[in-house]
C-alpha cells in the first residue's frame, strides 16, 4: 500500500496552515507554523503570488487529502461515492472522510493521530463488533462498536491518546467508555460538527474534480 513517509511537518508548511498530523508536536512551540518558517523548496517567495483559480482548488484538495493522510487514487474514489450519494457532494465528502476506520479510531481517542490511528488497525488492536478488522480505509456504519482488543489496551499509544479525552471531549458523533477501551458511532456526523475542518472549503474540491 502507497504511503508518504517523508517528513510530516514539510506538509503543513507546504499548505501554510496546522493539519495536526502529529498530535501533541503540533499543539507545542516546536511546531514549524508557529515559528511562522517559509514554505520548502528553493526560493519560496518567488512563489507566493496570486494563485489561479486552478491552484486554489488544487491546494484545498491537498490540504484535505493530506489532513486524512490519503493517496491521490483513494480520495478520489473516496469523492467519486461521494458524487453517487444525495444531497450535497461536499458534505458527503466530508462524511465519508470522517467515517473510515482510522479516522474513527482517532475520533475516539485511541490514538494521538491518524497516522498512529492506521497503525494500530494495520497492526490489527482494532475490533469492529468484536471482529478483527485491519482495513484503514473499512467505512464504520452508525451502530458500530469499536474497540481495542483486550490485550493491546495497555498500549503506551492508546493509553496517550486516551488523555486527550479530558483535555478536548470526544466528538459528538461517537460515544466512548474510557475505562474500557470501546466506542460506539452513533450517526453520521453533520458538516457543521466537524469543526477541526471549519475554515475547509470542500466545494472548491468539487470544482475541481468537475473539470
Amino acid at each position: 500500500m502507497a504511503r508518504y513517509t517523508g517528513p510530516v511537518c514539510r506538509l503543513c508548511r507546504t499548505e501554510q496552515k496546522k493539519m495536526f498530523l502529529k498530535g501533541d508536536r503540533c499543539k507545542s512551540d516546536k511546531c514549524p507554523i508557529n515559528k511562522k518558517r517559509a514554505a520548502p523548496g528553493k526560493d519560496p517567495k518567488g512563489r507566493t503570488g496570486k494563485r489561479s483559480e486552478y491552484g486554489v482548488q488544487l491546494r484545498e484538495k491537498q490540504r484535505i487529502k493530506r489532513i486524512y493522510g490519503m493517496q491521490e487514487k483513494q480520495f478520489h474514489l473516496t469523492f467519486e461515492r461521494a458524487l453517487r450519494m444525495p444531497g450535497v457532494t461536499g458534505e458527503n465528502l466530508i462524511r465519508e472522510l470522517e467515517c473510515r476506520l482510522d479516522n474513527v479510531v482517532f475520533r475516539m481517542h485511541y490514538a494521538v493521530c491518524r497516522n498512529q490511528a492506521r497503525q494500530l488497525v494495520l497492526h490489527r488492536h482494532i475490533m469492529v463488533n468484536g471482529r478483527i478488522v485491519n482495513i484503514p480505509s473499512y467505512r464504520v456504519k452508525p451502530g458500530d462498536v469499536i474497540e481495542v482488543k483486550e490485550r493491546s489496551k495497555k498500549l503506551a499509544v492508546v493509553q496517550d491518546g486516551l488523555k486527550e479525552v479530558s483535555k478536548s471531549g470526544s466528538a459528538p458523533w461517537v460515544s466512548l467508555d474510557e475505562d474500557a477501551v470501546k466506542g460506539t458511532f452513533v450517526q453520521y456526523p453533520r458538516r457543521e460538527e466537524v469543526t477541526e475542518l471549519a475554515d475547509v472549503k470542500e466545494q472548491l474540491v468539487v470544482e475541481l474534480y468537475s473539470k
